[in-house]
């Protein structure tokens, strides 16, 4: 069987009895550039559709040195904080016509190089990049290159980048000063990555709303070393080994805290009633726990759109207004918190 001709410009090109560029500039869109009749245009439109035309996109990338992808990389793909900043910017780059291309470094500084280095090599037009955060000599040749980049989340300090984020800071001295509030003066913190900027702002969060209620920090209490579940269920069950009198733990991430609840099952203790938590991140499933879990709430969906708004600003040589955004927290109360205040049947007033 012979094999299909390939429609190519100059077909439509010779059944209209047009030029090959006309009939590139009307499938391009410029036709009013070329002030190219309505009636020719609906011609090359019409007979493009008849003739079942696609074209080679490879080739115009090459060609006009613009390949319509964004670079995407995520420290974590199974955690659904990070899953979410994925799905909202694949979104916003679907409304401007650009793909997205994804890597997960698995928090591994080694994988970031790598992932940085590969979507590079695949002229990507702009970069949207969640660090793991704790090493940034690799990316200065971003900044110095003028290279399009928004960095999300875990910004670094020491790079002049333009950056999306949490105020990882006021929300972690509002939740201690809630569980303050409720009598908690005895409360663990379950940190994440130490020297990621998430961490260290809510982990200085944590310790200045204790000091603000005159409770001296107790260094012994923040444990952890990492974002993920097992750190939340190895350092609950260690920390409650050690016959701590602790009545809250505070999370610093979603998964921590899912690590932490596992561990309290097991040991038989009730959430809201033995021992209360909080933590950061909230998810839908939080909401139908039992008990439903109170939660420090990030704008994840708002980080993913704005961030490829400022990229595309980046690519249109536009001046960004705001080079760089702290979005607000969100406190999201539920059942998971204990009011020691009313179980003592004392007057507790809330210190502001």
């Amino acid at each position: 069987m012979a094999k299909k001709t390939l429609t190519t410009l100059q077909t439509i090109a010779e059944r209209l009895h047009l030029s090959v560029s006309t009939v590139s500039r009307v499938l391009n869109g410029k036709s009013n550039q070329y002030r190219i009749s309505s009636r020719t245009q609906q011609a090359v439109r019409d007979m493009a559709c008849q003739l079942d035309f696609k074209p080679n996109q490879l080739a115009r990338s090459l060609r006009l040195r613009k390949t319509q992808t964004l670079g995407l990389v995520i420290p974590d793909i199974s955690n659904p904080f990070f899953a979410q900043i994925a799905r909202s910017v694949e979104i916003e780059a679907r409304r401007h016509r650009y793909s997205i291309i994804l890597c997960d470094t698995q928090e591994s500084t080694e994988l970031e190089i790598e992932s940085v280095r590969l979507l590079r090599s695949r002229e990507v037009e702009g970069l949207i990049l969640l660090p793991v955060g704790q090493q940034s000599k690799h990316l200065t040749n971003l900044q110095t290159e003028d290279f399009p980049v928004v960095i999300v989340d875990r910004f670094l300090p020491d790079l002049d980048l333009p950056y999306v984020a949490s105020n990882n800071y006021r929300g972690a001295y509002d939740a201690v000063c809630y569980l303050v509030n409720h009598s908690h003066t005895k409360i663990a913190c379950l940190q994440g990555l130490p020297g990621t900027s998430p961490n260290e702002r809510r982990v200085r969060g944590y310790l200045d709303a204790l000091q603000a209620h005159n409770i001296a920090p107790d260094l012994d209490l923040i444990r952890g070393d990492s974002y993920g579940s097992q750190t939340g269920y190895d350092q609950t069950r260690q920390l409650l080994s050690e016959k701590v009198s602790v009545t809250a733990l505070f999370a610093l991430s979603n998964l921590i805290a899912l690590g932490a609840i596992r561990a309290l099952v097991e040991l038989n203790l009730r959430i809201g009633e033995d021992i209360s938590i909080l933590c950061f991140d909230d998810q839908p499933y939080l909401a139908y726990m039992d008990p439903p879990i109170t939660t420090v709430d990030q704008q994840n969906t708002e980080m993913g759109r704005l961030a490829v708004r400022l990229l595309f600003e980046q690519l249109a040589d536009e001046t960004i207004e705001k080079k760089n955004v702290l979005l607000p927290t969100k406190f999201i109360e539920r059942k998971s918190v204990k009011n020691l205040c009313l179980e003592r049947r004392n007057k507790c007033t809330p210190k502001h």
